[in-house]
């Protein structure tokens, strides 16, 4: 497809386009599932998380960290909440700098959360490195009678992001948040039926769906091959965010991802993240809580 044309292609060749094409180039670079569980048809769940869940330690040491606790990728966080680990590898490391600690630490690249500095200012950097999913947020939320229209003029105005991700070959993902465009179970459905581009997805936070009411099974389905990327975060205080340690059951979560297909990482995720040694152990527990859930999901 033509960077300077890519026209919103018929639902047909999305599907195509995100089941074939995108798959097959993600499943090389070990991006996507592509495990002998995989092939023999049994969903394989991978583990990825985010750069800002060490926002006060140098990238380096975080992707250090993030390794040593048996996390396969990394999500790089811009400066959101002060984080500058993005914002650091543009300027410091470079695309090679940034490969070379990955490779150190046998980490692949998963995403940019680009929600400060947008796409564009990072989209050469995350081309450059190897491509991956560029996640960002909507736009507010306006009347919900407008929802359609809105929806469309959203999508249409993601026309020179979505050329800049098939130049560098990457993704873009649009998360959910409560007050935003995206934000409830009929916004899925508009965003699902309207967007026709395979370099176009969803980033699904349950958090602000919990906030919303909204089920995350039925959100899970709606999305179905769209969902790019799901925070593993749920609606409790601290480090009861995650997986694992507040009292949402995220084995129905798990499942439901299995059911769908879903062809990406499980990003367990908190905000206002506690110390680095307490962080260290939080995600221990959820990577084992994680691991048990989805044990339980593909003997179902």
């Amino acid at each position: 497809m033509n960077h300077r044309d890519y026209r919103f292609a018929d639902r047909r060749r999305f599907l195509s386009g995100v089941a074939g094409g995108a798959a097959a180039t993600f499943a090389a670079r070990g991006l996507l599932a592509s495990s002998p569980a995989a092939a023999k048809g049994r969903w394989k769940m991978r583990l990825s998380t985010s750069t800002i869940e060490y926002s006060k330690l140098p990238v380096e040491e975080a992707c250090r960290r993030i390794a040593a606790l048996g996390f396969e990728a990394v999500d790089v966080w811009s400066a959101h909440a002060g984080c500058p680990h993005l914002d650091d590898v543009l300027n410091r490391l470079g695309a090679a700098g940034l490969k070379e600690v990955l490779d150190k630490n046998k980490l692949k690249l998963y995403a940019f959360s680009v929600y400060s500095g947008g796409y564009g200012k990072y989209a050469e950097l995350l081309g450059k490195a190897g491509g991956g999913v560029a996640v960002r947020g909507s736009a507010g939320a306006g009347d919900p009678k407008e929802l359609i229209p809105r929806m469309k003029k959203f999508i249409e105005g993601l026309k020179p992001d979505l050329e800049l991700a098939e130049k560098y070959d990457s993704y873009l993902a649009i998360e959910n948040h409560g007050g935003a465009l995206l934000n409830s179970l009929d916004s899925f459905k508009a965003f699902v039926e309207i967007n026709h581009s395979p370099r176009l997805g969803i980033a699904m936070a349950p958090y602000h769906l919990q906030g919303q009411k909204v089920s995350v099974e039925e959100a899970i389905a709606t999305c179905g091959k769209q969902l790019f990327f799901f925070y593993a975060w749920q609606r409790a205080p601290g480090v009861g965010q995650l997986p694992g340690h507040g009292p949402t059951d995220f084995g129905p979560w798990i499942a439901a991802l299995g059911k769908a297909g879903y062809r990406w990482y499980v990003n367990p995720f908190m905000h206002n993240e506690p110390q680095p040694d307490v962080m260290d152990k939080a995600l221990a527990k959820s990577r084992d809580y994680l691991r048990r859930c989805y044990a339980k999901a593909v003997r179902a």
